[in-house]
């Protein structure tokens, strides 16, 4: 965005402000009219016109898309790796339990179906453990360091190498991550992959068959069990969701 863009958005932002400002005073005068007692005065002035709540994007999709395959194939054990917890995990964990494993400390497992723990998911060395495994927007942070994690350039190979070994035969991996026209680094906040880059990591390429191709585009709209090779040249930055199924 340039600079005229940034005045525009400023001046809306503020035109907004000063209407829900003239609203919250009117609304306050009604209320007292009415006879309300107020505690204290906490103004929200720009909710006013919001939509009821968001019902695209990245995480809104991908993460009731992979929970309802969960819920499809009802593994023995199913392991999530850095998931957003008040999202996909805990869509999971309404109906099942669910492992979790993160780098990231919690305080403590709030819900009986979650058991979290924390650790380094590059460096489990435990093979073919779980039937079903799934790292939802996650593995782009590995070794950038943002969550504190070492700095490592092929980090996110490291863990994707992991999670490859942690899965038994037959087992189904869950990945998903952005993705655009080309790979990008934007250090420290994420890795950005072309569509294919995944596919050509040599412990997918060896080990695991792509089932299902699933992605949400740039304007947020989920696009369902595509052809990862008709994606538009121009995706800047969309989301892949990758169903893979190990054969080896």
């Amino acid at each position: 965005m340039g600079i005229k863009d940034d005045l525009a958005l400023n001046i809306e932002q503020m035109t907004q402000l000063l209407e829900g400002r003239k609203r919250f005073l009117q609304e306050k005068n009604e209320w007292i009219k009415q006879g309300g007692d107020i505690t204290r005065l906490h103004p929200i002035l720009e909710e006013y016109s919001d939509e009821a709540g968001e019902t695209s994007g990245h995480y809104f999709h991908q993460d009731l898309l992979v929970a309802s395959f969960i819920h499809q194939r009802n593994p023995t054990r199913h392991i999530d790796v850095g998931s957003r917890l008040d999202g996909f995990v805990a869509h999971v964990a309404s109906y099942r339990k669910i492992e979790v494993f993160d780098i990231r400390k919690l305080k403590e497992s709030c819900h009986e179906n979650i058991i979290f723990t924390q650790l380094d998911v590059t460096k489990v060395s435990e093979k073919s453990i779980s039937d079903s495994i799934s790292c939802l927007h996650a593995i782009e942070h590995f070794g950038l360091g943002r969550y504190g994690d070492e700095i490592d350039v092929v980090g996110h190979e490291k863990g994707i190498d992991s999670l490859v070994s942690m899965l038994k035969r037959d087992g189904f991996l869950y990945l998903s991550m952005p993705i655009g026209s080309r790979d990008e680094v934007h250090f420290n906040a994420h890795r950005i992959f072309h569509p294919q880059t995944i596919l050509r990591i040599p412990s997918i390429e060896k080990n695991l068959k792509l089932t299902r191709f699933d992605f949400v585009d740039d304007e947020g709209d989920l696009n369902l069990d595509t052809n990862i090779n008709s994606i538009k040249t121009d995706l800047n930055h969309g989301c892949g969701i990758y169903t893979f199924q190990k054969k080896n």
